[in-house]
């Protein structure tokens, strides 16, 4: 999910050299995929919690315009991120046996320092990011579930605490001792748990949309304000962000000439689940759907086994989508050496800010447009600029320049979207 593998970026050799700016984030490669398991890698590389905020943005901005939308973002994803297969083949061909495996030695090859320096932050921002989504998601459910206002309560407490905040402090110790786990091997059983728990959740999230839908037929409309158009374009960017983890993919994959052809269809087949995923939604509930689509049913066992297993999953993913940020910052400021204390800091950072941010698919929309927005589309635009500057013609630089430009404008107009829901900003 997110940016799962970018996090096996350290070499496991015996006496290792201290990393450095010139480190590769990436060692030794697995063994090459086949047809199918890249498909797999690339399914499983993009597809997380993001999808869970879909039919509240199909409510938001309108069904047509939201399935449009995530259309757009779909064809701008997969073509940056040929972009950034594309600069990082013609950088190897020109430098000789020089591997550039991942996002960050792309940018360092391509701007030096300050290069991998934007990459690192924005990827650490964007990591972060979901992770704050995550325990959001986590505190949420789980007040709904156990501590939902009632007639006589309307304002529930546990321990003098709202809900929400006692559950994300619940999490807390867990996840300290989680995030201990220095490698990603010891991760590798609980990312597969969690996909399959994720996969089979929405699966019966679809069916029992299904089953409402033919009983209800709430009214839906096809196009929402357009002034939000930015928010629903911020959280289709967040589901669909995988782009820090198409270099790595391409590389273990066995027939290359192929990988454009694999992560299209891919992509196209993600973009069909979510459609229909947040389609389903909105039409079962309509004006009456939540921020987070489990929020609207109700109490019966299959909706809340449902429920529970999301948070399950989301809960061992969290460390999985956190170990690249302690592998950037542990390079940058202990030495590339594994730092305990380091870690327990980030979590705590994750944990306050998950607190104060009240709205699931509002913050997706944040992280989305001013951070995701940047990863997808303006670095690889701007990176393939600078390598093919010379080589390439009118056509392909105007695209260039107009989804770098676009980029921009999405990422600066979706955050100050984004702060207006998240803030009530009046304007």
């Amino acid at each position: 999910m997110g940016f799962d593998k970018e996090a096996s970026s350290s070499s496991q050799r015996l006496r290792p050299p201290a990393p450095s700016e010139n480190t590769p984030l990436i060692g030794d490669p697995e063994p090459l995929s086949s047809q199918g398991k890249t498909f797999a890698n690339v399914f499983i590389a993009i597809v997380g919690a993001g999808v869970l905020g879909l039919p509240y943005s199909f409510k938001r901005t309108g069904w047509l315009m939201s399935l449009l939308t995530l259309l757009l973002v779909a064809f701008l994803t997969h073509h940056c991120m040929m972009l950034l297969v594309y600069t990082r083949r013609k950088l190897e061909s020109s430098n000789g046996c020089t591997k550039i495996p991942s996002f960050g030695d792309l940018g360092f090859a391509v701007c030096g320092t300050a290069g991998r320096l934007v990459v690192d932050v924005l990827i650490i921002l964007a990591q972060a990011g979901f992770c704050v989504g995550y325990l959001i998601f986590i505190g949420n459910t789980m007040a709904h579930l156990l501590n939902a206002p009632t007639a006589t309560d309307l304002t529930p407490k546990i321990l003098g605490l709202a809900p929400k905040s006692f559950y994300i402090w619940g999490c807390f110790p867990f996840q300290l001792g989680l995030n201990s786990i220095a490698t990603l091997t010891h991760l590798a059983p609980l990312s597969i748990f969690a996909d399959v728990i994720d996969l089979g959740a929405m699966g019966v999230v679809m069916v029992e949309d299904v089953m409402v839908m033919a009983a209800k037929r709430p009214e839906v409309k096809a196009f929402g304000d357009l002034s939000l158009f930015f928010y629903g374009l911020g959280v289709a960017v967040y589901s669909f962000e995988g782009v820090g983890m198409v270099l790595p993919l391409e590389t273990e994959t066995k027939d290359k000439d192929k990988f454009g052809w694999i992560l299209g269809w891919t992509m196209t087949f993600i973009s069909l689940m979510y459609g229909s995923f947040g389609a389903l939604g909105y039409f079962a509930f309509g004006e009456e759907t939540k921020d987070m689509i489990t929020a609207n049913y109700g109490a019966g066992v299959i909706s809340t086994l449902v429920k529970l297993g999301l948070v399950v999953n989301l809960f061992f993913t969290l460390p999985i989508m956190m170990h690249p940020v302690y592998e950037i910052m542990e390079r940058r400021f202990w030495s590339g050496r594994y730092c305990l204390w380091l870690r327990w800091v980030l979590v705590l950072a994750v944990s306050l800010v998950a607190l104060l941010v009240p709205n699931f698919a509002d913050f997706m929309s944040l992280v989305g447009s001013g951070v995701c927005c940047a990863l997808g589309f303006v670095l690889p635009t701007l990176f393939h600029l600078m390598v093919f500057k010379g080589e390439m013609g009118w056509r392909q630089w105007s695209s260039d320049v107009s989804i770098l430009v676009l980029g921009l404008v999405l990422a600066l107009s979706g955050t100050w979207s984004a702060l207006q829901e998240i803030f009530s900003i009046k304007v």
